[in-house]
């Protein structure tokens, strides 16, 4: 769990736009963040296991 005032800190606007700090929604995770579904690589695999995201299928081979 990240502290909030990190996460306070990351929601403002930044000086220059690469500043930019992207957090899970989730948990406020900054690492291992997956922009195309805006979690941590935990809190995706968390509701990938428990169905809550839709189309998203454990892989078996």
């Amino acid at each position: 769990m990240a502290r909030k005032a990190l996460i306070a800190k990351a929601k403002r606007k930044p000086k220059y736009s690469t500043r930019v700090i992207r957090r899970c929604w989730r948990c406020g995770r900054n690492h291992g963040y997956m922009r195309d579904f805006g979690l941590c690589r935990i809190c995706f695999r968390e509701l990938a296991n428990s169905g809550d995201l839709p189309g998203i299928t454990k892989s078996s081979w």
